[in-house]
């Protein structure tokens, strides 16, 4: 049962990691600093999977602007389907 847990923890850490990229994405970060680091790390662990779907889906066009989908669809993916299964 332990495995289940820190299964668990480990999807939720990451939902938190995701959302935590979003919204640091809507403001401007310095080089320099201790946002800039924390960018960097949420940065790092979660490209690996969004990358790759992002280079799969195409932005939607929206005005002058493009939305990212990716994370919807990961956030998604992880709340309906994967916590279930290990929660």
């Amino acid at each position: 049962m332990i495995v289940g847990e820190i299964l668990c923890l480990l999807s939720t850490l990451y939902f938190f990691a995701i959302l935590g990229r979003i919204l640091l994405s809507w403001f401007p970060v310095s080089p320099e600093g201790v946002v800039a680091t924390v960018f960097s790390f949420l940065y790092t662990i979660t490209e690996p999977v969004l990358g790759p779907l992002r280079r799969a889906l195409p932005p939607v066009a929206m005005g002058g602007m493009g939305l990212d989908l990716s994370p919807i669809i990961v956030t998604f993916v992880l709340q309906l389907f994967i916590r279930p299964l290990v929660c």
